[in-house]
């Protein structure tokens, strides 16, 4: 009887072994499959990353200046411009009828007008921003003189003389003399115009046809009743050498300040002026050693012209 039960569970105990042995091997044939595409998902994923990688990388590397690139100040355009105005600038006053003329002048209403829109676009601290950059370095000086033909003229700057406090004007000092000008307002602009001149001014300050001008300017009236109050102390902090030619200034520059380049307030600006007041060469902010060498080469090159003039003349106007 025993023998007949077992007898008969066995096909049953079979197919119930079968049965769970099946489903068994499925779920680890499904199993390793889950991981096969797993690990091989895991890889193409670690396989697309490691490309992005790279790519990114190259992109990064590509965009990375070289090293002659930030030498200096990288990424700044050279002057590509005359620096002045196009007439010849006076001492005298204007009439009501030329002011008048301006006024009705369409081009002239037109020029100041986008001046207004310019300005209008500009925040509180837009100068104070751009100093950020490049320490506020707008463009780099030119190598060479600016050809005479093309050059233009320096505007008329007044000022008070830090000695006496006479009033002078650039259109009666620099005539008949290389000037070397520089315009200045704060203290890192002091900064700025002696990382030019010091080479320079120690090369030819001994030269009589050579002479060097400060124009210290506030346009805000309030700085420059301040330096007015404190000229004492600024005589004391200001070399004697320099305080002839040392003006204290608060022209209104406005209108003056894109055509002499004179693009950011916190910055120092350094002009090469010949003897017929014409801007030869011009430069901004903080001096590279490149650009100092450039003043004080086209400095030379407009000294020896100007002596040679001289002894020309002179032979000229001697009896024979």
């Amino acid at each position: 009887m025993s023998s007949l039960l077992a007898f008969r569970r066995l096909p049953w105990t079979r197919t119930c072994l079968e049965r769970s042995f099946g489903t068994t091997r499925n779920v680890l044939s499904s199993t390793v499959a889950t991981k096969k595409i797993e690990s091989t998902t895991a890889s193409q994923v670690e396989t697309t990353l490691s490309k992005r990688h790279v790519s990114s990388s190259e992109d990064t590397s590509s965009q990375t200046p070289n090293s002659s690139d930030t030498q200096g100040a990288p990424g700044l355009p050279p002057l590509n411009r005359p620096l002045g105005i196009k007439q010849r600038p006076t001492t005298v006053e204007r009439t009501r009828k030329e002011k008048l003329k301006d006024l009705l002048d369409q081009d002239a209403r037109m020029a100041q007008r986008r001046h207004l829109v310019n300005e209008a676009s500009k925040g509180y601290f837009h100068d104070m921003n751009m100093t950020r950059r490049n320490g506020g370095k707008t463009w780099i000086a030119p190598r060479v003189l600016i050809k005479e033909e093309k050059a233009l003229y320096l505007p008329n700057i007044h000022g008070k003389s830090l000695v006496g406090g006479e009033r002078k004007n650039t259109t009666d000092l620099m005539p008949g003399k290389v000037s070397l000008l520089g315009m200045l307002g704060t203290r890192v602009s002091e900064a700025h115009v002696q990382s030019f001149t010091a080479t320079t001014y120690a090369r030819y300050s001994s030269n009589p046809f050579f002479q060097f001008i400060h124009i210290n300017l506030q346009e805000n009236l309030l700085k420059a009743f301040l330096v007015k109050l404190f000229s004492n102390s600024l005589r004391s902090t200001v070399p004697s050498h320099f305080q002839e030619h040392y003006l204290i200034s608060n022209q209104n520059m406005e209108y003056l300040r894109d055509p002499m380049g004179m693009t950011n307030s916190k910055v120092g600006y350094v002009y090469l002026i010949d003897e017929n007041l014409k801007i030869r060469w011009a430069g901004c902010a903080d001096a590279t050693e490149r650009e100092a060498q450039s003043l004080e080469s086209c400095t030379g090159v407009l000294l020896k012209r100007l002596e040679e003039n001289s002894v020309k003349k002179s032979k000229s106007k001697s009896p024979q």
